[in-house]
């Protein structure tokens, strides 16, 4: 029973084990909250942004409330059934009125988690924070946020893309942090440490190198307070295992079959000069 839990528990950890493990974060600088368009690389929607350091300008965000108000309907469902129980209780109704009491909160329980959570992914649907747009063309007009412009992308900046998406996948298997922090945004790169340290406290190691790129293409690029900016639908291949740190055991994926995983990577640079950097992952839906 023992080892058939910690199965679960590893294989639950490796899945998506890549760097950002199958999550969507970093900063795409004014459209961090907005979805890039479609493509043919990447027809269907793009997963927002799920962990950023950048803050949506001066709109809220709003957490998404509770259908039962919070210290309302399901709170005082919850205390009616303690009290009812206790009470039976002390009238005599014994051991019964407790399991009984047990029953009806996890029911109460489970139906308040279910709403909650249906309305909180109702919210993430509709594209981030109010006021912005899901078709990756910036602020809605009336939102604060600084203007863009059009930037156009070279085949030397297609190149550069294709290297980056090679030389990072490699970087993140030889767990090479000098190289990802000289290859992605200090942002990014503190994700992908604090991902290696979490695999090395648990013994293990994410094995992964090739980044072929099978095909990409260009979703948006634009220029913005001193930055330019390329988000790029990228699918390739991938040999993706972990791996036991002490035993070299594989723990999952296989290392003689590569995976085809498809991303949308977003590119910074200093305008006028200077090298790009990743500095965003966002997954496909």
């Amino acid at each position: 029973m023992i080892a058939a839990i910690c199965a679960v528990f590893l294989g639950a950890a490796s899945a998506e084990a890549r760097p950002g493990g199958g999550l969507s974060f970093g900063s795409r600088g004014s459209r961090t909250f907005s979805l890039p368009g479609s493509t043919a690389t990447a027809p269907g929607p793009v997963s927002p942004i799920q962990r950023s350091i950048t803050q949506p300008g001066q709109v809220p965000r709003i957490a998404p409330t509770s259908p039962f108000g919070g210290f309302g309907l399901g709170r005082g469902l919850l205390w009616g059934l303690i009290g009812g129980g206790l009470i039976g209780m002390l009238l005599g109704n014994g051991m019964g009125s407790i399991f009984w009491v047990i029953l009806q909160i996890g029911a109460i329980f489970l139906l308040v988690r279910w709403a909650m959570t249906f309305f909180a992914r109702r919210a993430a649907l509709a594209g981030g924070p109010p006021g912005y747009a899901r078709t990756g063309l910036g602020p809605l007009s009336g939102s604060a946020g600084p203007s863009t412009q059009p930037l156009s992308i070279t085949p030397s900046d297609y190149g550069a893309f294709e290297q980056l998406l090679a030389q990072i996948q490699t970087a993140y298997g030889r767990e090479d942090v000098g190289t990802l922090r000289r290859l992605s945004s200090s942002e990014m790169a503190s994700y992908f440490e604090e991902e290696l340290a979490a695999n090395a406290a648990k013994g293990l190691v994410n094995r992964v190198s090739g980044g072929k790129l099978l095909q990409g293409d260009l979703s948006e690029a634009w220029r913005e307070a001193g930055a330019d900016y390329a988000t790029v639908a990228m699918r390739f291949e991938i040999l993706d295992t972990m791996v036991e740190r002490a035993s070299g055991r594989v723990v999952a994926g296989d290392p003689a079959r590569p995976e085809t995983v498809t991303e949308i990577w977003t590119f910074r640079k200093p305008s006028g000069g200077g090298a790009w950097q990743l500095s965003a992952i966002q997954q496909t839906r």
